[in-house]
């Protein structure tokens, strides 16, 4: 009986470390990875941003300066500005997946 025991012991334990190898063999480090929605959604909401930046900051630009190098320069900061907010935006839906 007592042979019987030690020997059923055994046996589960040499399984466990049979089954448990390949485990140990996976558990290789994973690279993390950047996934969004798609990436033209992020695109297509930076370009947007860019647009209404643009037209945002030539009208503040015309309204200060009140002429053509007010409103272009207003535009232009306007536009950079809107893209980057509206990308940094996007980029927030992201999430990280290890593989």
């Amino acid at each position: 009986m007592r042979k019987t025991i030690i020997a059923k012991t055994m046996m589960a334990a040499s399984a466990f470390a049979i089954v448990a190898a390949p485990i140990a063999a996976e558990a290789a480090p994973k690279q993390r990875h950047l996934v969004c929605d798609t990436k033209s959604a992020v695109r297509r909401n930076a370009n947007n941003g860019t647009v209404i930046g643009a037209v945002g900051g030539g009208l503040l630009g015309n309204a200060i300066g009140k002429n053509t190098t007010g409103t272009l320069i207003g535009a232009g900061a306007g536009a950079v500005a809107g893209h980057e907010i509206a990308k940094n935006r996007a980029k927030k839906k992201c999430h990280y997946v290890y593989r």
